[in-house]
């Protein structure tokens, strides 16, 4: 997949605060994101995450 920094993805799975939506912060082997509802912030390995994605979305440059 073609994920960059700065892209929001919508997860299939809600957040517990009620949010799908996460912003990517860093890439490699894992993923940090950031929850859009309520700034919360992970590390999960790429494997996982790119399962769960259903939608990416990038900002106009």
């Amino acid at each position: 997949m073609d994920i960059q920094v700065g892209d929001k993805l919508t997860l299939k799975k809600a957040h517990p605060c009620g949010s799908h939506e996460w912003e990517v912060l860093r890439i490699g082997a894992d993923f940090r994101l950031k929850c859009i509802g309520c700034g919360h912030q992970i590390m999960a390995p790429r494997s996982q995450i790119e399962k769960k994605i259903r939608q990416v979305s990038r900002e106009a440059k």
